[in-house]
């Protein structure tokens, strides 16, 4: 069976070629057969973001030489607006290498650059982009932003919230906003409430970033918008404060309604003592109420995975969300499968598995993973 395509196999030479005939229909002095050539030959080695880079690059070097003059000529190119709430990689991949542009080296022209990433973003995003110009030009590139937040184009105010995560995945991160994120918050409280779910999401994806650096502020700030909040925004409310659910941080837990839990765990059982690497650790318990009313219970598993140095660091991983009336049992297992993956390097020896509830540890048992 053929392995599915990668996402950056799409950037290729088929791609260098697509950008070279946009190109010359608009500037019929591009030496488009040499741009292709150029970029061909340095692809195969490369993952996405340096692929990316190589074709902005070359961009820069087939294009006038004035950057201004550049852009003219690629924002001739970028096409009709993307029709989606999402469907950047559907309808407008092939702009990548023209943000990364921008963003590469368009630093000494903001005005012309701020112009172009409101046009590319319509159709592909500027989230990458405009990163360099708020670590250069914060005061001026917030200033454009507080405009933009009102745009009629829900890409657009996406990009206000996305843009500025000062954790955004596959991007540089925003140093200034992760020591201090308030520069942001008055953008996305003018977005909490966007009509746009694909706007909310960028949203509640921002603040579980700043949980992650200032959880007091962004406890604060969602409790707020938690009071007499919509479905919409308690969905937002819900969402950025996941990681410090996970954490069992009391504030959060509570902000959702989860309180301390009136439980105790009973007949927890390891099934497998002994875990061989590529296998799996099944494990059950019951989970016992001991209060006189219903309770709202996040029930979660903490992995206490062995390091190299041989001490251990928990991962929590989601088990069940339930309400427990006074007095019931609830019978609970899980199958957790311990196979290769990219994000971690496993190590045999004696790990822990336990049960969170409301974020309170309430007991677990030991076993053996086998390498």
């Amino acid at each position: 069976m053929e392995e599915p395509k990668q996402l950056k196999d799409h950037f290729d030479k088929k791609l260098a070629l697509r950008l070279a005939t946009l190109i010359e229909d608009v500037y019929p002095q591009f030496d488009g057969s040499g741009f292709v050539k150029q970029v061909a030959k340095q692809l195969k080695p490369l993952e996405l973001k340096d692929r990316v880079a190589v074709m902005a690059q070359e961009l820069r070097n087939f294009l006038p030489e004035d950057y201004c003059d550049a852009l003219h000529i690629l924002t001739q190119i970028l096409g009709p607006e993307n029709p989606d709430e999402g469907g950047m990689f559907v309808h407008g991949f092939q702009l990548m290498p023209v943000e990364h542009f921008v963003g590469a080296y368009g630093l000494d022209d903001f005005d012309a650059s701020m112009k172009a990433l409101y046009e590319i973003t319509k159709r592909f995003t500027a989230e990458f982009a405009i990163r360099p110009f708020l670590i250069r030009y914060e005061k001026e590139t917030l200033k454009v932003l507080s405009h933009w937040v009102t745009d009629d184009n829900e890409h657009v105010r996406r990009l206000v919230s996305e843009g500025t995560r000062p954790r955004l995945p596959w991007a540089m991160r925003l140093p200034s906003f992760v020591s201090n994120p308030k520069p942001t918050l008055k953008l996305l409280e003018k977005l909490k409430d966007d009509p746009s779910e694909y706007v909310r999401r960028s949203v509640a994806n921002h603040l579980n970033d700043i949980t992650k650096d200032n959880p007091d502020l962004a406890v604060a700030i969602l409790a707020q918008w938690a009071k007499g909040a919509n479905k919409e925004r308690m969905w937002i409310v819900r969402h950025a404060l996941r990681s410090l659910v996970k954490q069992g941080h009391t504030q959060a837990l509570s902000i959702l309604g989860f309180e301390p839990p009136k439980v105790k765990v009973v007949n927890f059982e390891v099934k497998t003592p002994v875990v061989k690497f590529g296998g799996a650790l099944l494990f059950q318990f019951e989970l016992v109420s001991e209060a006189k009313t219903q309770q709202d219970l996040v029930i979660d598993y903490v992995i206490h995975f062995v390091k190299a140095n041989g001490s251990t660091s928990p991962k929590v991983f989601k088990l069940n969300t339930r309400s427990l009336d006074a007095g019931d049992v609830l019978v609970l297992d899980r199958k957790h499968a311990i196979r290769p993956i990219t994000t971690r390097t496993y190590y045999g020896g004696t790990h822990r598995v336990d049960v969170q509830v409301n974020g309170q540890v309430l007991g677990g048992g030991d076993f053996e993973l086998e390498m």
